[in-house]
């Protein structure tokens, strides 16, 4: 992966913090709602009800503890470290078939892919609180992304 690619997959990253709400100090401990939790060594798989929705939604991407227990198994992830919560992301926006359109800079086509994975990004459909497209491009390319042409 060259370096423009790389720095559209972290900036890609970042929007996805930002659209779940856990950008800022520490959103590797966030949980659904906005509490925290201390532990990395796994998913807190803590059920969390707010905003009339209850989930086990943690960490910075607010992976579902089902959805870690597949990943973590498939990927041998040890624990639910940064840098495991990353890998996990990345192979989430893989299997949307996303990977290719967020390394290339086609933003809209990596957000319409992975709508269904995130329950902030637009037209997502879960009745939670989406954020709009114009916004989440601002934060990618701050984020250092390149939009494509």
């Amino acid at each position: 992966m060259d370096a423009i690619q790389e720095k559209n997959l972290k900036a890609f990253l970042l929007m996805i913090q930002y659209s779940e709400g856990t950008a800022g100090k520490d959103p590797y401990r966030k949980l659904y709602g906005g509490n925290s939790f201390n532990d990395l060594s796994k998913h807190p798989n803590i059920l969390v009800t707010k905003w009339g929705i209850t989930s086990t939604a943690a960490g910075a991407y607010q992976i579902l503890f089902r959805t870690w227990q597949d990943i973590e198994q498939r990927l041998k992830l040890p624990d639910f470290s940064p840098a495991n919560q990353d890998l996990a992301a990345i192979e989430l926006i893989k299997r949307r078939g996303a990977l290719n359109d967020v390394v290339a800079g086609r933003f809209a086509q990596a957000i319409e892919k992975c709508r269904k994975e995130w329950a902030s990004l637009p037209g997502a459909g879960y009745g939670q609180s989406e954020k709009n497209s114009t916004a989440l491009q601002a934060v990618y390319k701050m984020a250092g992304g390149k939009v494509a042409a």
